[in-house]
């Protein structure tokens, strides 16, 4: 199961990335890509997390905007900006209870993979902040 949702949580992140540079195609339709590739449960948690992070995304952006310091929302990172987006609609926002720190901890090793030297470091900072706020 743990690697079945660290697979959706990085196909959310892929297509979620995707979707800024192609916001005409549906994310959906890039999911479907990649119903061979895994199974059911992980595809179902990616759709989860990609409806989910659509439906609140400006609340989420909101959020990040208010605990980041000296970042915009629309300067950081691509991938920076869509690994915070997935995290806070896990911790704040998503159907299941989960550990704000497993949260947390998968969104760092996802940004060790996915983004730059120091994403880890950022990524880290802006979701202990989220987490320590109450949401609203």
């Amino acid at each position: 199961m743990n690697q079945d949702r660290r697979n959706a949580r990085e196909l959310a992140l892929q297509l979620l990335f995707q979707s800024e540079f192609a916001p005409q195609i549906s994310v959906y339709s890039f999911l479907q890509l990649y119903d061979n590739k895994y199974g059911t449960e992980t595809i179902e948690y990616a759709e989860q997390i990609i409806k989910g992070v659509a439906e609140a995304k400006t609340k989420i952006d909101d959020k990040i905007s208010s605990v980041s310091r000296n970042w915009k929302v629309d300067r950081m990172a691509l991938v920076d900006r869509n690994i915070l987006r997935v995290a806070i609609y896990e911790m704040k926002l998503g159907t299941e209870k989960l550990s704000e720190k497993i949260v947390i901890n998968e969104a760092i090793e996802i940004a060790k993979k996915y983004g730059n030297t120091d994403s880890a470091g950022f990524i880290n900072g802006i979701l202990d902040q989220v987490g320590r706020e109450e949401w609203l």
